[in-house]
């Protein structure tokens, strides 16, 4: 069966098959038939405070915008994680931006992180029935100066902060232009701090 998918999905360029492929796991949860698919049984866990069902689990990059967390849930992950989002919506990287290396049953991701926007997000994990642990990942902007980078974190952070179990700060993506010289030990530094303020000052609140 698998063969057969495989072969229409490689008729199509990939962010295509993408998108189709999670389309039809959509359809496949609505009526049923992804629990017949998987058996969510497995050896829990327990990190920083959080109990894991089982120790297998969806990246984020599958579901950038949160439009199939309980497709996705329904297949028996431990945790999934959704993102990368940024503050305002934005497309990525000029098309084509994923490649096929079939002889290494790889792919090359430069998305650049497209999505819809946090706002659009939460709207989606709100309206969530999946009540397994629930990751999300936040980015900035790519027409964010870096100087200004802690302010689009601080944005998303707050917005999506009631609403996960653990928040991911990315800021090792390739593919958008500037964005590991967050990682230089002081801005680093200056990132980190102004988030765990903001953190505290969130917790505090709720």
């Amino acid at each position: 069966m698998y063969s057969l998918i495989r072969k229409g999905l490689f008729l199509t360029d990939p962010e295509t098959a993408h998108g189709l492929a999670l389309e039809s796991l959509r359809l496949a949860h609505n009526v049923g038939a992804t629990s017949l698919l998987c058996n969510a049984d497995g050896e829990p866990a327990t990190v920083m405070g959080l109990q894991f069902p089982n120790r297998v689990g969806m990246a984020a990059g599958m579901d950038k915008n949160g439009d199939y967390i309980d497709a996705l849930g329904s297949l028996g992950f431990g945790f999934i994680e959704i993102g990368t989002i940024t503050p305002r919506p934005q497309p990525g990287n000029p098309k084509p931006r994923i490649f096929r290396i079939e002889r290494a049953q790889g792919m090359i991701n430069r998305l650049g992180f497209n999505n819809k926007g946090v706002d659009h997000l939460v709207s989606r994990v709100k309206s969530r029935r999946f009540t397994g642990i629930l990751g999300i990942n936040i980015g900035k902007n790519f027409d964010t100066p870096n100087d200004r980078a802690a302010s689009d974190y601080l944005v998303c952070l707050e917005k999506v902060y009631p609403y996960a179990d653990y928040i991911t700060v990315n800021i090792s993506s390739p593919n958008t232009k500037g964005l590991r010289e967050l990682q230089g030990a002081e801005q680093l530094d200056g990132l980190l701090n102004r988030l765990n303020g903001k953190r505290r000052e969130l917790s505090d609140r709720l």
